[in-house]
């Protein structure tokens, strides 16, 4: 008898030992930190996708991750163009905190067609900055910048100086050399001839994930594409040259360019579902600006890459993160690109104060559990950005600028853009009238000052420069 309750005895110690290690191990799985994945594509227009209607474009990954995600249908980014954008996504900064405002010279164009003295730009984000790379380090994540970085090539400023482990062909370019081998870039070892560079990306992408599926890590596939120059597969390109073209978006080259950037994406996620990664990492998909005007349109929105009109600052955004973000989920929220910053450190684990940031935890939206409490966003743009060369100047162009000195703000449905060199302000509700065809700045003169004084005390709170100076060479006409 004794013999026997001792076994029970040693049984049920075994027992209560293994429920021990099976708590311990089920508390440390959910205790381990998810990866992050921001999936930023290079000049890709709000509508250049299928889901968002595109009927020429395919993106059939794409689209199925805005179905098991959650679509954002008011995403913007920080600028209507490439570096400034980059450097507020890296900071989570407005950028008269970081002084990137455009690409190179902010005096671009005819000298004898710009009224005002441009505000000087930097072109590299300064080293003292905490990029969210170097603050999800100290939770522990190992980091990797693939593509496009445009932020420096400096000691103090490239992507291994701000925080990334592994950098894989990024530099000061904005655009690669050929988007097929041999790359001509010192960043990225040359493939096999006539390798194609979005595919080599999300080889290594893939392979990061791969070596790195153990522990958290963050990954920053930042594609070339589809920036020019416009280069595709000839297979992709031949499919598209017999498709009736949808609303202005009619060219083959950069249909393929697209669908290549949708494949690498459906590669992505697909390796998440294999490895058992899926549910443990978030997928941010979202662009730096809008499309180029030459190449791909964005009815119905007004303008383009390069302008303030809503076709050069929407973008499509999708977060995917399967058994968290619930599928087929839409937020209306108006979002920006600084707002990423503090989402992935509050998911990794820290406080979004403990940082200089300026956007806005997303967490909130992707659990469905409140809205923002913030009241607008804002542009700052004290620069000048030359017309689209050998093509028709759009309607959206100001006196045959993409861009001039000018600031903007949205708040709620309403959004109000200020040109510096003339003072004109343009005020469009957005929800009634996305193509901002109807500028309400004399009908609703309460709310086009409201908006103003906004945006001034904005621009005063952020010791934003507004240009003044006038150019002793601006020829009038």
């Amino acid at each position: 008898m004794r013999q026997e309750q001792n076994r029970n005895r040693i049984f049920f110690k075994a027992i209560a030992w293994l429920f021990c290690l099976s708590s311990l191990f089920t508390s440390c799985a959910q205790e381990k930190k998810p990866n992050f994945i921001i999936f930023f594509v290079d000049d890709l227009g709000w509508n250049d996708v299928g889901y968002m209607g595109s009927k020429y474009y395919e993106t059939p990954h794409i689209d199925q991750m805005a179905k098991e995600g959650m679509v954002f249908t008011n995403a913007y980014a920080n600028a209507p163009n490439c570096a400034p954008s980059r450097a507020c996504l890296m900071s989570g900064q407005y950028s008269p905190r970081h002084g990137v405002y455009t690409v190179g010279r902010p005096d671009r164009g005819k000298v004898e067609n710009r009224k005002l003295v441009p505000h000087p730009n930097k072109t590299e984000l300064s080293g003292e900055i905490v990029t969210i790379a170097e603050a999800l380090k100290k939770f522990g994540y190992t980091n990797a910048h693939m593509g496009k970085w445009h932020l420096g090539n400096s000691d103090k400023t490239r992507p291994e100086a701000q925080g990334f482990d592994v950098n894989i062909g990024g530099n000061e370019l904005g655009h690669p050399k050929s988007y097929f081998s041999p790359y001509r870039n010192p960043d990225l070892s040359d493939g096999k001839e006539g390798e194609y560079l979005t595919d080599r990306l999300t080889n290594e992408a893939l392979d990061f994930i791969n070596s790195n599926k153990e522990n958290p890590f963050f990954l920053y596939l930042s594609h070339y594409a589809v920036h020019t120059p416009i280069q595709a597969k000839s297979d992709l390109i031949s499919k598209y040259k017999d498709k009736k073209p949808h609303l202005g978006q009619d060219n083959p080259s950069y249909a393929a360019m697209v669908e290549s950037m949708d494949q690498s994406l459906g590669r992505i996620l697909q390796k998440l579902k294999e490895l058992d990664l899926d549910e443990n990492t978030l997928v941010l998909f979202f662009s730096d600006n809008g499309g180029h005007g030459g190449i791909t349109n964005h009815t119905p929105l007004k303008g383009s890459k390069g302008m303030l009109y809503e076709g050069g600052i929407r973008e499509p955004m999708i977060a995917w993160w399967p058994k968290n973000i619930r599928s087929g989920s839409r937020s209306d929220e108006v979002v920006i690109g600084t707002d990423f910053y503090p989402t992935l450190v509050t998911l990794a684990g820290g406080n979004p104060k403990d940082f200089p940031i300026d956007g806005e935890d997303l967490t909130p939206l992707f659990f469905q559990k409140n809205n923002l409490e913030r009241e607008a966003i804002y542009w700052h743009f004290p620069a000048y950005l030359e017309g689209y060369l050998g093509i028709k100047q759009e309607e959206a162009l100001t006196r045959g600028w993409r861009a001039v000195p000018s600031g903007a703000i949205r708040k709620g449905d309403w959004k109000l853009i200020e040109d510096f060199e003339d003072g004109r302000l343009q005020l469009y509700n957005i929800k009634e009238d996305i193509s901002e065809s109807n500028d309400l700045s004399a009908s609703h003169p309460e709310k086009k000052e409201e908006l103003w004084k906004d945006l001034k005390n904005w621009r005063k709170n952020f010791n934003a420069p507004v240009p003044t100076e006038k150019n002793s060479l601006y020829e009038t006409k």
